[in-house]
């Protein structure tokens, strides 16, 4: 069982310190600075839709994500808005948009510097020449702590759930192997689960966007420290 299946309820309580309204008004001063005339959105790993919702007053905000636990819940956040279920490697929607997303470290998930090609040039795909895409990377390989230990609290009134991590490196994935434990009036159990990301060099993720037809630039903080990759299509 993981967090991002069976129990992606528990999501949003977990992530209770991200200042989701903080990151979308910084995407929104990015957009107004590159095109402000945007008005379509696709969220590439939408996860359960918290940056749309924030965002969805100034776009027609659109959401992909892989997992059908996590789409539900957008689903219950979002009603009347499109969300697709869909791999980022492969997605093809059949239309075009002003900007696309990927945050929160979605595009760790692609495996591999072929898988990230594939990836970018999807997003590439689904942009209007002059579109934006802005992508937030995951850690890069010297930035990441081998045997880094993690804990989050989700304290809430109905249930209770700790989280506790251990990160590892194996070549160029890291692994995080976590640990959950649920306390609520109804339920007490215990699962563990692990989730691996890529380490992907600054230089590769250049790249990528600069195969995939893009002019991009790396702004190194982004919106939590982790950077962020801004590109134009051309």
């Amino acid at each position: 069982m993981g967090l991002y299946d069976d129990e992606a309820r528990y999501y949003d309580a977990l992530y209770y310190w991200k200042d989701y309204e903080g990151e979308a008004r910084r995407i929104e001063e990015i957009v107004d600075g590159r095109v402000p005339q945007a008005k379509t959105l696709l969220d590439v790993g939408c996860g359960t839709g918290m940056h749309m919702l924030m965002l969805r007053d100034r776009f027609a905000v659109t959401g992909l994500d892989l997992n059908d636990a996590m789409l539900e819940v957008a689903r219950e956040r979002l009603p009347g808005v499109t969300l697709h279920r869909g791999d980022m490697l492969d997605f093809d929607l059949g239309s075009r948009f002003d900007i696309i997303t990927c945050l929160f470290s979605g595009i760790g998930y692609a495996p591999d510097v072929a898988s990230l090609d594939r990836a970018v040039a999807r997003m590439a795909a689904h942009l209007d020449p002059g579109g934006l895409l802005i992508v937030e990377p995951w850690l890069e390989p010297d930035d990441f702590a081998e045997g880094h230990l993690g804990a989050l609290l989700a304290d809430q009134p109905d249930f209770k759930l700790a989280r506790l991590n251990t990160s590892h490196r194996d070549g160029r994935a890291s692994r995080l192997d976590f640990v959950y434990a649920l306390v609520s009036p109804d339920e007490t159990k215990t699962w563990e689960s692990s989730e691996s990301l890529t380490l992907f060099e600054r230089n590769e993720m250049l790249a990528a966007f600069e195969r995939a037809g893009f002019e991009v630039e790396h702004d190194p903080t982004g919106l939590m420290g982790r950077g962020l990759y801004v590109a134009i299509r051309r």
